[in-house]
């Protein structure tokens, strides 16, 4: 018998060799003009919620606020907003979180941090919004300075376990991570670690009881060293342990100042170049159009 042969086939080859992709339908998205650059906090029980909720939180607000967000061209666009540094982990409070927005139009940073602040739930708040210069923020991220409340616990442990960490020239943590655990030296990237008395805060306000603080200076490193890391290097030098889990706060992070040995605020350099004056302050929520 005659042996069958499969069908051939036709296809089409380029010159270039390319392969075209399907088009979306309708117009481009609108072109970015301008970048701004926010700051805001996280506080009180907003400090439990996630990275993720707080990034639909955020665009919900800005819907709500009418700012003229640029979106991603394809066929499942995406607003152009990047949050810059590491995110301050589920729990942990902070004064000092960052995110770009890119939008279609030229805006007034004030009236952007305004209209912005108020569309969000109180604890996530505007505190301050630059147009972004020229520069990386990222590159700005170099150090946070944290604060750890330790209610309960004895302030001439707390001291001693000061000492000795800051006198060791490297103190070896493990910390539990996606890729298993893993072993890091905890003691050089802190830069400052000071202990002091205050007193305990309940739902924001102070009480009489005795608190020990602890105020450091970490520079940013990989893997980053957290302040559970640090309370985590105290216990093995001091044997250290807080009777309660601490409150964490990021107090700030930018570059560091050499002269004060703290982080200075990032945005100063996009500040300088788009307007002067200080930041308005958290609380205040003011309407109006942008």
């Amino acid at each position: 018998m005659r042996e069958r042969r499969p069908a051939e086939t036709t296809t089409t080859t380029w010159k270039d060799d390319t392969t075209l992709k399907p088009v979306p339908d309708g117009p481009p998205p609108a072109l970015a003009v301008q970048r701004l650059r926010v700051r805001y906090t996280k506080r009180g029980r907003l400090r439990f919620t996630s990275h993720r909720d707080i990034s639909r939180a955020v665009e919900r607000a800005l819907r709500r606020a009418d700012v003229p967000v640029a979106f991603s061209a394809g066929f499942s666009p995406h607003p152009k907003i990047s949050y810059v540094g590491a995110a301050a982990p589920t729990g942990v409070a902070s004064e000092a979180e960052y995110l770009e927005i890119s939008v279609t139009r030229e805006c007034d940073p004030e009236q952007v941090r305004a209209a912005l602040d108020a569309s969000l739930p109180a604890g996530l708040d505007v505190v301050d919004v630059v147009e972004a210069g020229a520069g990386s923020l990222a590159d700005r991220l170099e150090c946070s300075a944290w604060e750890l409340r330790l209610p309960g616990a004895d302030p001439a442990v707390a001291g001693t376990a000061v000492e000795r960490f800051l006198a060791a020239d490297h103190v070896e943590v493990e910390r539990l991570t996606k890729k298993g655990m893993r072993r890091f030296d905890a003691r050089e990237a802190v830069l400052s670690l000071t202990v002091f008395e205050g007193t305990e805060t309940t739902a924001g306000q102070a009480s009489s009881q005795p608190c020990v603080i602890l105020r450091m200076v970490v520079r940013h490193a990989t893997p980053a060293v957290r302040p559970d890391d640090v309370l985590a290097g105290m216990r093995l030098v001091a044997d250290f342990a807080p009777p309660v889990p601490p409150e964490v706060t990021r107090l700030a992070q930018g570059p560091l100042d050499a002269h004060t040995g703290e982080p200075a605020d990032p945005l100063d350099l996009d500040r300088d170049n788009t307007r002067g004056g200080e930041a308005e302050p958290a609380s205040r929520h003011v309407d109006g159009d942008i």
